[in-house]
């Protein structure tokens, strides 16, 4: 059973396309992912989903509800959790969550106990008290994701959920992203630029680039997909990856620097043939290293290029949570 369901979606503005004729389904209690660099037409699609963009053609339905035709009905069993900060920095951590219980109309026998389950639940109890504007950065995306719970909403939507935070932080929001579907059966829907996220959290990911979607799976058969390991080869000589086409290989354009990447069944015992070839071919190897293959090695496959790991928006969202924490100083 789909709890998203999305098809030909298509949103412009003015001329730039932001999101080009997108289509898939969210299977209900699934952690689904959009991975993509910035740019990709990741949060624009979420938007669209959640009515707080109008798509320019195309239409999707959450829980059953179609997002033109009823966009009141798909934002109350909705719940988001955006890259910028969500919270109020001068409430306590229990105020911003009344305040969201109260804005999706919670009744008022429940909401009390409610609020305090959340916060122990996501291990804020100690500080709900306290003004927000004291908390980490992680601290906060822990609040912001009980935000969510309140209202125990059927779809969650989770825009890089670890961007800003530091890789301890990272994973400690990780944990409580997989609690949101274990204690409230929620369907999450996230997007991300990071494929480290994704293979931990998604059961499917979308490789989006460009405003499209160019294919769609489960992370580890995504990357066995590509048929072994990834060997890497740097070198000097720019006819490089013709010797090796010529020998049988098909290198993975748009690495540059160069380096060219190829997919072998077996490094181990490529490796030594790719060298040697090349050496009988007069290319000069710098260096050369074998892996196994990743999320960014699919995106490279599918989309010529590799994921941006540490983007402007990852920057600009990690300093102003520094910047509100200043405010206390």
């Amino acid at each position: 059973m789909n709890l998203i369901e999305v098809r030909g979606l298509t949103k412009r503005f003015g001329q730039h396309l932001a999101v080009d004729n997108v289509s898939f389904d969210v299977k209900k209690g699934e952690i689904f992912g959009l991975l993509g660099p910035n740019g990709a037409g990741k949060t624009t699609t979420i938007r669209c989903l959640l009515t707080l963009f109008r798509p320019s053609s195309g239409t999707a339905l959450v829980s059953g509800i179609d997002i033109l035709a009823d966009p009141q009905g798909v934002r109350q069993i909705s719940g988001y959790v955006p890259q910028e900060i969500s919270v109020d920095g001068d409430l306590t951590a229990y105020e911003n969550l009344s305040f969201y219980a109260k804005l999706f109309r919670v009744p008022r026998a429940v909401r009390k106990k409610r609020i305090e389950e959340v916060l122990y639940s996501m291990e804020l109890a100690d500080r709900a008290g306290d003004l927000v504007k004291t908390f980490s950065g992680g601290m906060m995306r822990r609040l912001e994701i009980s935000q969510v719970m309140v209202n125990r909403p059927r779809a969650i939507f989770l825009d890089e959920p670890s961007i800003g935070l530091d890789p301890m932080a990272r994973r400690t929001v990780w944990t409580y992203v997989r609690r949101l579907r274990e204690e409230i059966d929620s369907t999450i829907l996230i997007t991300t630029h990071d494929m480290n996220e994704a293979d931990a959290l998604c059961d499917r990911v979308a490789i989006m680039h460009g405003g499209k979607i160019a294919i769609i799976g489960p992370p580890a058969e995504l990357k066995s997909g590509l048929g072994g390991d990834v060997v890497t080869v740097v070198s000097s000589s720019p006819h490089c990856p013709e010797v090796l086409t010529r020998m049988g290989f098909e290198p993975v354009s748009g690495t540059g620097g160069g380096s060219c990447d190829l997919v072998v069944r077996d490094g181990d015992t490529e490796l030594p043939r790719i060298l040697d070839g090349l050496k009988a071919s007069g290319v000069v190897v710098k260096a050369a290293s074998i892996k196994r293959a990743t999320l960014d090695d699919v995106f490279l496959r599918y989309a010529g290029q590799r994921l941006d790991q540490e983007g402007k928006e990852w920057q600009s969202v990690r300093r102003s949570r520094r910047n509100l924490r200043r405010l206390t100083k």
